[in-house]
This record gives C-alpha cells, structure tokens and sequence, in this order.
C-alpha cells in the first residue's frame, strides 16, 4: 500500500510502499524516516551561542561541500563520475538547506568551487572534504546543548561517512 513518508532530518516527503534504505533528498538512513502521518518536524529550535556557531559553520562547508561537488559533476573526465557527483551535490545542498531552516535565513548564500577534469582529484578531494565535515560534525554533536541539533549532526554524520564509502570504493 502507497504511503507517505517524511524524513525527520529534512522533512521532505517521500511517496512509496516503503520507506527508503536512505532519504532520497538529505541521505538520512531509514530510522529517520516514518509514516508522514502525524509527524511533527521542527526546525524551530533554540540555539545558545556554541550551536548557532556550530550551525553557521556546517552552513558554510555545506554550501562549500555542493558548489564543489556541483564543479565536478560539470568537469570530471570519468561518465559515471558526473551523476554521482551531481547526486551528492544535491544531498549537500539539501544538508545547507536543513541549516538554513535551523538559522531561519531566507535564501542559501552562494559559492564558487574549484574542482578538477580529472575524475580521481575530484573523489580525493570528496573524501578530503568528508572527513573534514565528519570530525567537525563529531565534535559539534558533542558539544551541542540543542538534542534537535544533536540529531541533525548525528544523522549527517552517517551520510557523509556514506559518501566517504563511496569515494573509497572509487578510487580502489
């Protein structure tokens, strides 16, 4: 049966017969997605002066992270390197997007990003950029006081370890 779905770390809906293994927008895995019935997703939340850094910082790696990966997808050599490039530019986007809610901001500043034609300097550099974002995130979800907040950065952690997996799996 045709359900409605909806992440809890994005909000965005999702129509099907089950919940997908991932978000298709932010690439949360499945346990944050439920039936959208009577889900209650806030982006409303109260930040003390350490989570508004810590959130205005991921906005900017985030913004930095897709405009990069947005580069490749346009330059890299490699075929199958434009759509896996262009798909994490859209999960990126949409993870500056969920800050954006987070730090009630109206429009997403924009960025240029630097990239390579060839495709292995691109998948270095995504994996560069991940564990950056991972360890910041890490930290951040240690440090922060909101539990909304520390459920975003937990959840993005596991999506960006995601994308680390498949860099490496590309560059073997």
């Amino acid at each position: 049966m045709v359900k409605l779905w909806r992440c809890q770390i994005c909000g965005d809906p999702y129509v099907g017969d089950e919940p997908p293994a991932n978000c298709p927008f932010c690439g949360a895995h499945r346990k944050y997605i439920f039936e959208a019935r009577g889900l209650n997703v806030d982006f409303n939340v109260q930040l003390n002066e350490k989570d508004r850094a810590n959130s205005e910082h991921t906005l900017e790696v985030e913004i930095s992270n897709a405009a990069f990966y947005f580069c490749a997808a346009d330059k890299t050599d490699d075929p199958e390197g434009k759509p896996l490039f262009k798909a994490l530019g859209k999960v990126e986007a949409e993870h500056a997007s969920i800050w954006r809610k987070i730090l009630k901001l109206q429009t997403l500043p924009q960025k240029k990003e630097e990239c390579n034609a060839r495709n292995k300097e691109n998948l270095e550099e995504s994996h560069r950029r991940e564990a950056r974002a991972i360890d910041f995130y890490r930290t951040a979800a240690t440090d922060a006081s909101n539990p909304r907040v520390k459920q975003i950065f937990t959840a993005l952690i596991e999506v960006e370890t995601d994308h680390i997996k498949l860099s490496e799996e590309r560059l073997k």
